[in-house]
């Protein structure tokens, strides 16, 4: 989509449909002004009809009496609940409103002096208008012909062209994302995985490097080998390195689960919804969407993404509840459930990425538990943190970019629940409770003292029966995390 930035009056904009905001019982259009008798009137009749209540859309024609062919008017909600994701959400709705008329352009008047900062809300208009009309069609043979419309920003802020180019940037990367993250089983097995990691390396200038199997058993990482034997699509390990910082300077380490389809293995799931279970990968993929992002911004700093990826399969080749595994870390790991796989290869990614590239932070992501879902629903992800300050900045980032996460404790208790007694550690805890705690906690073993924050997107990730309704989310992958962690690490010096 094309965004730009106009200093202006509203009045004077030859535009094809001028677009305001509107918080509830208000009648007011924020900075929308005056313009005639008559168009004014119509206007505020309009306010009164709306309300100003989130969700509903007035739009006047103008009859040529003024410069804007047509207003549109949008309401906020009421004022105590306003906040960037409120904006972001209708701003899609306008958008899609917008291309459903068939409107080529269309302006957007940027409400200022309110309660939220205005490169927040520059932001979240245009990710809300870009994310909005994302849809996964690449294997429908009817696609829609309908061009995205270009957007003009009427504000006075200086940045905001500055604030509208980062935000483009970075919700491309979100839909890139998805792109990925929606990919079926047999379009996107770990192989394709590193044939995309190495694109994305080759047009940002980063390196990349994609262990095969036989590698990955010789660089005895055996988690990833366990998991990825029982699939005639054999596993790969990524690496993708982006340095742009000091070279003094520790880089950050990126891990995500990739399990590019899971049956559970021996373990073998329900057949119902398992064909979510493409889905299964988006931790890797909210990583290479990152990545994506933060080298297209040319942030100053050092990170490091690791993607563990393989295929979880029945066959006479597949790992088996009872196996003892010996992870990359030194330690074995009991085998009591092939479906808890996704701990099996991050504590690979994890241990390898520590171990060869000394980071100063560690953040993982993946699709780990139904029981996140059962604790926090659809809407939130869990966070599990090792060090306080960490987990503040990620919580900070999280409200900033309405990506909403729930710190879980972890302590010794929690520790002693993943102690095996025929080895080190076991793949899962005691029976139902805290299962993604103790998972989280199979990961802290290898992980030792290095600051680390750990995301489930079990509920979040992909759009789910209970998953609340917003304009800029649609089917499938959400591109969960991109968004939270671009802005944490853009505020890393």
């Amino acid at each position: 989509m094309r965004v730009r930035a106009e200093a202006g009056i509203p009045i004077k904009k030859k535009t094809s449909i001028l677009c305001a905001f509107s918080i509830e019982d208000t009648n007011v259009a924020i900075g929308l002004g005056k313009f005639n008798k008559k168009i004014d009137q119509t206007i505020s009749q309009s306010l009164k009809e709306i309300k100003g209540k989130k969700g509903k859309i007035a739009i006047i024609h103008s009859h040529k009496e003024i410069s804007s062919e047509r207003i549109l008017i949008a309401g906020l909600g009421k004022k105590n609940k306003l906040t960037s994701d409120v904006i972001r959400d209708v701003t899609g709705n306008i958008t899609k409103k917008i291309h459903e008329l068939g409107i080529k352009e269309f302006t957007i008047i940027t409400p200022e002096k309110i309660s939220i900062k205005n490169d927040q809300v520059v932001s979240a208009i245009v990710e809300g208008a870009n994310l909005s009309l994302y849809d996964f069609d690449l294997y429908k043979k009817e696609k829609s012909n309908k061009k995205e419309p270009d957007l003009t920003l009427l504000t006075s802020d200086k940045n905001a062209q500055k604030i509208i180019k980062n935000s483009i940037t970075i919700s491309d990367a979100v839909k890139f994302t998805r792109d990925v993250a929606n990919l079926p089983p047999n379009e996107c097995p770990p192989a394709k995985l590193g044939e995309i990691a190495k694109q994305i390396a080759n047009q940002n200038k980063m390196k990349c490097t994609v262990f095969s199997k036989n590698e990955i058993k010789s660089k005895r990482l055996g988690g990833v080998t366990a998991v990825g034997q029982g699939s005639k699509n054999e596993p790969r390990f990524i690496i993708l390195e982006y340095r742009n910082g000091k070279k003094e300077q520790k880089p950050i380490l990126l891990v995500g689960k990739a399990v590019t389809f899971d049956t559970g293995g021996i373990s073998l799931k329900p057949g119902e919804k398992m064909d979510e279970m493409k889905f299964d990968k988006c931790g890797g993929c909210t990583v290479l969407g990152v990545m994506k992002a933060i080298s297209e911004l040319k942030l100053p700093i050092n990170v490091i993404a690791i993607v563990p990826s393989v295929e979880n399969m029945p066959s006479g080749d597949a790992f088996r509840p009872g196996d003892i595994v010996k992870l990359f870390n030194g330690k074995t790991a009991e085998i009591l459930n092939t479906d808890a796989e996704g701990r099996l290869i991050l504590a690979d990614g994890l241990a390898y990425g520590i171990k060869h590239f000394q980071p100063s932070s560690v953040m993982d992501f993946a699709t780990l538990t139904g029981a996140c879902i059962v604790a926090l629903g659809t809407n939130v992800a869990g966070i599990v943190s090792n060090n306080t300050k960490l987990a503040s900045k990620v919580k900070s980032s999280s409200a900033k970019t309405s990506e909403e996460v729930w710190e879980l404790p972890i302590n010794d208790d929690y520790m002693d629940m993943v102690k095996s007694k025929v080895a080190d550690i076991r793949n899962l805890g005691m029976g139902r409770a805290a299962g993604t705690i103790t998972a989280a906690a199979f990961l802290a073993n290898a992980v030792g003292n290095v600051p680390w924050v750990h995301f489930d997107i079990a509920g979040t990730a992909w759009i789910q029966p209970s998953t609340k309704s917003k304009s800029y989310n649609s089917h499938g992958a959400t591109g969960f995390g991109v968004r939270l962690v671009v802005d944490y690490l853009m505020n890393q010096k």
